[in-house]
């Protein structure tokens, strides 16, 4: 093992410059201008997999195409058979002017005494796949063969709900099949605490447009007496909570169970890290009584305006009455919710608000439940007490308010373990302006998956 890490460090500079190349390309795959790139990332990431000894295929699906490779095992002993899992399509990049860094313009910057890269999937996801992809470089350097049975998977459509991933899974479960699934696509506890993440909540996307029976008005003749969508909306979006910070829906938390005393203990004493928000001001936020900030984030279902448009979007001013207004929300879910549940609920509440005159269009389909993944695993404490090895500190157990629906996927369809780690940070712009990582979470976070190939290796038997 230690030559691997020797191989890693000698090299990294080399592993640093190819992950620069991987963000400069633009792989945004919610918008349809995206798709050259999609193609680019998926072909980049072929060609660095087969560099490497894993035989890669791009295989295209109704939408962006998923990248799968799988090391061959010539001898006849039986060894774990591990599936990394990553994503490499990234976020719109939003309002450029409010970047400082070029997003798809990488390059080490020296800031306070670390060195940071910017861009857009500088830390969701690139970097985070690209841990896993150098530590297996490494070992097949060093050692002429991998540490286990590899497959690696990467996803095209991650940020935009993975919506060709469920068939996928099942048309090639036979390829998939593994021991366990390594998700990489998680946050660190603190920039020198690792963790792995044990319970996910659910996601529901939605957008709904109320329209008025008549088209765009001068509001100056119809201001204040004709139908506004825009104020209607707003008043609905407005009533989503009440003064207790409680979702108003009605039937919203059937189904929810109340925390565990001993899981609030638990989070109550990991609420008392320092900056455990990485900077982030909770002011004028929505806490539900009774609950910590913390609580609230990783164990009770919630719901968000993500973003509201109608009427005068132009640079001048235009006294418009407008026809229509649109607004998107996510959900996020508990155990004991469903997706199509909360849906429908939500689709209640608004038509209950809803004027006669005017009329209302849901779009959203799917989405996913929550997971609560089990501690008593052999994979888990190997990935422990790697990170441990490696970080010098135990690795935390958490929660996290974020969804990873192929969690339940792999583990349904597949019937494989999974454990979620990975090194980002709240403090790393995720989905914002300025996203970026640093060189050295890069490092150890390829060298910490060298060290749970070692405990995997030494301590967990073949199924």
């Amino acid at each position: 093992m230690e030559d691997v890490l020797r191989n890693i460090d000698g090299n990294f500079d080399v592993a640093l410059r190819k992950l620069l190349e991987l963000i400069s390309i633009p792989s945004i795959s919610s918008e349809p201008e995206g798709r050259g790139a999609i193609d680019r990332a998926a072909a980049w990431l072929k060609r660095e997999l087969a560099s490497i000894g894993l035989p890669a295929e791009v295989i295209p699906t109704k939408g962006n195409p998923l990248v799968l490779a799988r090391s061959s095992n010539s001898s006849d002993v039986k060894r774990p058979r591990l599936l990394f899992y990553g994503h490499y399509d990234v976020q719109p990049v939003g309002d450029p002017a409010q970047w400082t860094h070029p997003p798809f313009e990488p390059r080490v910057v020296a800031e306070d005494g670390v060195h940071r890269f910017y861009g857009r999937g500088a830390s969701d996801s690139k970097s985070q796949l690209w841990t896993f992809i150098e530590a297996l470089r490494a070992w097949d350097n060093t050692h002429g063969e991998f540490p286990a049975d590899i497959i690696v998977l990467l996803e095209g459509e991650e940020e935009c709900g993975s919506p060709s991933l469920p068939a996928f899974i099942e048309d090639y479960r036979d390829q998939l099949d593994c021991d366990v699934a390594f998700i990489c696509d998680a946050e660190m506890w603190s920039p020198t605490q690792p963790a792995i993440t044990t319970q996910l909540k659910g996601l529901v996307h939605e957008r709904v447009t109320i329209s008025a029976p008549n088209p765009d008005l001068h509001s100056g003749h119809y201001g204040a007496v004709a139908a506004n969508p825009i104020r209607i909306l707003s008043a609905i979006l407005a009533g989503l909570h009440d003064e207790r910070g409680r979702v108003t829906i009605n039937g919203f938390y059937d189904g929810v169970q109340e925390l565990p005393a001993a899981v609030r203990k638990q989070w109550r004493e990991l609420a008392k890290e320092p900056d455990l928000y990485g900077g982030v001001d909770l002011a004028g936020g929505i806490t539900e009584d009774g609950y910590s900030a913390l609580e609230a984030m990783w164990g009770r279902p919630t719901v968000d305006i993500n973003g509201i448009t109608g009427g005068n979007q132009g640079p001048g001013e235009r006294s418009v009455l407008p026809g229509s207004a649109t607004a998107r929300l996510s959900f996020r879910l508990v155990g004991g919710q469903t997706p199509e549940t909360i849906r429908q609920r939500f689709q209640q509440h608004v038509r209950s608000q809803l004027p006669e005159s005017c009329t209302v269009e849901f779009v959203g389909s799917g989405g996913s439940s929550a997971v609560v993944l089990s501690q008593d695993s052999h994979f888990l404490s190997a990935a422990a007490l790697g990170l441990q090895e490696e970080w010098g500190r135990p690795a935390i157990l958490r929660g996290t308010g974020g969804a990873i629906p192929l969690v339940q996927q792999f583990s349904d369809v597949l019937g494989a373990e999974c454990v979620v780690i990975g090194f980002i940070l709240p403090s790393d712009a995720i989905h914002a302006p300025d996203e970026r990582y640093d060189t050295e979470r890069l490092r150890k976070g390829v060298r910490s998956w060298v060290r749970i190939f070692d405990e995997i290796r030494n301590h967990v038997p073949a199924k």
